[in-house]
């Protein structure tokens, strides 16, 4: 993060709050691929994936006057992000909370794990992190996607730092049982 980009993002957010809209044009544009990136951890498909990275700049936006500028701007959106991106798999966990069955291409592909692509892998791992509880894939994507450390992931959840690591830990539990189910080798394993 440069100074001048720091610099930048102050003008454009106090340019924001006074009600210019170009100013926040250029905040979106500074910051979209960023959150998209990040977003894509939440979602694969591209339509879900765009409505999610709207919303992360619209709940920012109406925000906005919550932001305090001790740390960078980068910084607070993407806690942004990651609430985002939580809230979308709590909703859709109570959609699919019956819903277990995995695609007969990953039964397939958990019979030869050796033939996999990365993208086929990368598909897999995500299919298979669906059937974990929000709070489990949330606290999962944080510490291995995004290299968040306990502390990190604390912060941007609002848990505590013990009950992170509590969570992690379970999580990894649970999705080692799964990979068990599906003929995978668990994480023990590993």
């Amino acid at each position: 993060m440069t100074d001048t980009t720091l610099e930048a993002d102050r003008l454009d957010i106090a340019a924001s709050l006074n009600g210019e809209g170009e100013a926040y044009a250029r905040l979106v544009r500074r910051y979209q691929t960023d959150i998209a990136a990040r977003m894509r951890r939440f979602t694969r498909d591209p339509a879900v994936l765009d409505e999610l990275v709207q919303d992360v700049f619209v709940e920012a936006y109406l925000s906005l006057k919550g932001f305090r500028g001790r740390a960078p701007f980068i910084h607070w959106l993407r806690k942004v992000a990651t609430r985002t991106g939580y809230r979308y798999w709590k909703s859709r966990a109570g959609r699919m909370e019956k819903e277990q069955e995995l695609t007969e291409t990953i039964l397939n592909l958990a019979a030869e794990p050796s033939e996999l692509s990365a993208s086929e892998a990368a598909e897999t791992l995500y299919r298979l992190l669906e059937r974990l509880k929000p709070p489990d894939r949330l606290v999962l994507t944080l510490f291995y996607f995004e290299d968040c450390d306990i502390e990190e992931i604390a912060g941007r959840t609002g848990w505590t730092r013990t009950g992170t690591r509590v969570r992690l830990h379970r999580a990894r539990g649970k999705l080692g049982k799964i990979l068990n189910e599906e003929g995978f080798r668990s994480i023990a394993d590993v």
